[in-house]
């Protein structure tokens, strides 16, 4: 008796030139948007607001340069506090209208609570607990569209350095809100979800670092940010 063999084949995939490019103001679902992303290697950033596409203008020393001092200053942080992680330009995926790829981000690490995990395509999934952004040309996207998408997503404190304007918005989450982050005494941002990461927000746009990072050291010197650090290992050492 002949047996009929029936070989399963994959779809084949579809090549590249087949996929149609992203353009500014697509309206396209998450899964879409990764799918023609990843067909336009040479594309450094786009990102998906309320299912809309953004594509920023390719980066000046303008936004770089801001970029950088932010990286600095959280990278010290992170330095100085085990369990928390920065990312810089990292994909965020929150839900099918929106993933973002913010130009800094700081997370708890999941063993430590966090709200956020490193999902199996090795991007963050759900928020992360601090964004920061540098706004140039995009501050009125920086400060409606996606700031109403972090709020709502859960990320609970927002920076946006407004590089035009030399000043520094901070944001923090309020029973579903974002309120804007007083000053203390001294002029000084204390966040409220990271115990001793501070600013001074006039040294930081006048590119003082000796002050910026003198501010952090006495930070991450506070009582509040040693309490913090023995929570974290004491969640690691639970998880």
């Amino acid at each position: 008796m002949a047996i009929a063999i029936t070989e399963t084949l994959s779809p084949r995939p579809v090549p590249a030139k087949d996929i149609p490019p992203l353009e500014q103001g697509d309206r396209l679902t998450r899964v879409e948007f990764e799918r023609r992303y990843a067909a336009m290697p040479d594309l450094k950033k786009a990102e998906l607001i309320e299912g809309r596409v953004y594509m920023p203008s390719p980066v000046t020393s303008a936004h770089g340069r801001p970029h950088s001092r932010l990286i600095r200053w959280l990278g010290a942080y992170e330095d100085g506090t085990p369990g928390v992680s920065l990312s810089d330009n990292t994909t965020v995926r929150f839900d099918n209208d929106n993933e973002s790829q913010p130009d800094v981000l700081l997370a708890l690490d999941a063993a430590c609570g966090g709200q956020s995990h490193i999902d199996e395509d090795d991007y963050f999934a759900g928020p992360p607990e601090l964004v920061a952004e540098v706004a140039k040309s995009s501050v009125s996207y920086d400060l409606h569209d996606k700031l109403h998408v972090y709020r709502r997503q859960g990320v609970r404190e927002y920076v946006v350095w407004r590089v035009l304007d030399a000043e520094i918005d901070w944001f923090h989450l309020v029973n579903g809100n974002y309120e804007r982050l007083s000053k203390d005494a001294s002029g000084l941002f204390k966040s409220r979800v990271f115990p001793g990461l501070w600013l001074d927000p006039a040294a930081i746009v006048k590119w003082d670092f000796a002050r910026v990072f003198q501010i952090l050291q006495q930070g991450i010197a506070s009582p509040e940010h040693v309490d913090f650090v023995a929570a974290l290992k004491a969640r690691r050492g639970r998880g």
